[in-house]
């Protein structure tokens, strides 16, 4: 079972991660947006938005912020589909965060360190904010006396999300709010990777690699896969770079785009919309499309209308495990959910 441990210094700590997919969408979902605001990292990705990648034995940081003073409960979700409980933990109990403060697990001059370790597989470590203590008595608890780190009980993402929304239901909506954070493990056998640089003299150019967008230009993006891609390069006003570029492993290698050729404005096209009825038998039911709530189930379905490309449907229902998954919508169609209590 993989586990995220704090441990003393002298020894090692573990979790593992790898994954498929970013999704901007928490694991619990607060129907309402409150004026509370959390942010969970890792310290290889500041921004938030990416899935880096962190070696056996590598060493990792997880940070949180919020904007009004909070507790803050942590968990990571394992490959596996079991859930470890960082914070609070016995090494570093005060879960209590400041207003518009940064705290990081493990501290500077802590005398204990988190390492990853297997299996390998997604990780999502969860961040849940709160004006006031909670109590986790019903999903976790600490097994012995000698235990730093409380077990939890709820098994998966979304056995964890029912768990959660339990406990916050009876709270005011305006005084909870959670964030995802997500990272990879490489293999104990890593493949090869390298560096790329990609350097603009325009401002908010983004980069896409091999389909995949990276994000910003005058950047270096790192553990790539070695290997020759096509890289797309985009500007607002400017026609689109387009070529081929190979990531060498141990080295970084820069392309530079010079854009000069200005693109006559034109009126951006109306997004292609289509209809999507999602059918279920569990009437009052609530539906969020990547986040916003939709509606609710009623007389077995509800009628959404979404742009063409990949959501998340979320499906939240008293009595019911919350039902999370990602559709790609390319023209009108149904989508029947069956959660599971």
């Amino acid at each position: 079972m993989n586990k995220l441990l704090l441990i003393p210094a002298a020894l090692l700590l573990s979790t593992a991660a790898a994954a498929p997919k970013i999704s901007a969408q928490s694991i619990i979902v607060n129907p309402t947006q409150p004026d509370l605001s959390v942010s969970v990292r890792v310290d290889k990705d500041s921004s938030g938005s990416q899935n880096p990648a962190y070696r056996i034995d590598e060493g990792i940081t997880v940070s949180t912020t919020v904007n009004r003073d909070a507790y803050v409960y942590l968990f990571n979700v394992n490959p596996d589909g079991s859930v470890d409980q960082i914070l609070p933990n016995r090494l570093s109990e005060d879960n209590l965060v400041k207003a518009n403060t940064t705290k990081t697990f493990p501290a500077p001059g802590d005398n204990f360190k988190y390492t990853v370790a297997g299996p390998i597989g997604q990780n999502k470590v969860l961040a849940l904010a709160s004006l006031t203590p909670l109590n986790l008595n019903d999903i976790s608890s600490f097994k012995t006396a000698q235990d730093q780190f409380a077990t939890v009980t709820a098994k998966t993402q979304a056995g964890l999300a029912q768990a959660l929304s339990i406990i916050v239901t009876p709270l005011p909506q305006n005084s909870w709010v959670s964030d995802t954070a997500f990272y990879t493990v490489a293999a104990v056998n890593p493949v090869a990777t390298g560096s790329l640089f990609v350097g603009t003299n325009v401002a908010n150019a983004t980069v896409t690699l091999n389909g995949q967008r990276l994000g910003g230009a005058n950047v270096t993006y790192s553990n790539l896969r070695a290997g020759t891609y096509p890289i797309r390069v985009q500007a607002p006003g400017y026609r689109d770079f387009t070529t081929t570029v190979a990531v060498r492993a141990g080295s970084t290698t820069n392309v530079n785009v010079e854009f000069a050729q200005v693109v006559s404005p034109a009126p951006a096209p109306t997004p292609a919309q289509y209809t999507v009825s999602i059918r279920s038998g569990v009437n009052g039911a609530r539906v969020f499309v990547d986040g916003v709530e939709a509606g609710t189930i009623r007389n077995g379905g509800l009628n959404v209308q979404v742009d063409r490309g990949s959501h998340e449907i979320v499906m939240i229902a008293a009595g019911y495990r919350t039902f999370i998954s990602t559709y790609n919508v390319s023209t009108n169609g149904q989508i029947t959910i069956n959660p599971t209590r």
